[in-house]
């Protein structure tokens, strides 16, 4: 049995935080405003794999008012969302992130994010795609105020 999960996450660019995405920090002189480090690229997989588990959202799990998730580094909410899956008797079978943003460029740190992703949800790196795209210089997106992450989970039953 295949289910299928959809997710989308975006955070506002500031000054003084560090940019996380996939787990790679990347040298650039703004980062995300966030209750955690922000990374949408692994919040858009976690809450992607928690819809296809029908286990709600992010914000059920890992609630932005708890000193406990505050500055938490995202791969903590990637590997309990792995954990919920294999409690729930699924495998990851493909992960498909689009990231939307204007700068900084991705391309040099798309391998680095996809290896990180396979290695916390212990999948091989063809079974992780990510794709980098800009906004056209439309909305905040555009005006590289926010990035923005999408992600589609295939699991499977085991």
């Amino acid at each position: 049995m295949f289910r299928i999960g959809y997710a989308e996450d975006i955070h506002q660019l500031v000054d003084n935080r560090k940019l996380i995405l996939g787990g790679v920090e990347i040298p650039f002189e703004k980062g995300l405003l966030g209750h955690s480090d922000a990374d949408v690229i692994f919040h858009a997989i976690g809450e992607s794999i928690l819809g296809a588990l029908a286990k709600g959202d992010l914000g059920t799990h890992f609630p932005d008012n708890k000193k406990e998730t505050l500055n938490m580094d995202s791969s903590i909410i990637l590997n309990r969302c792995k954990e919920m899956l294999i409690e729930e008797g699924y495998k990851t079978s493909n992960i498909d992130v689009s990231v939307i943003l204007e700068k900084p460029k991705l391309a040099p740190y798309i391998l680095d994010i996809r290896k990180n992703v396979a290695r916390h949800l212990n999948i091989e790196l063809n079974q992780i795609s990510v794709k980098a795209g800009t906004n056209e210089g439309l909305d905040d997106i555009g005006k590289n105020k926010a990035i923005k992450a999408i992600c589609i989970s295939l699991i499977e039953k085991i």
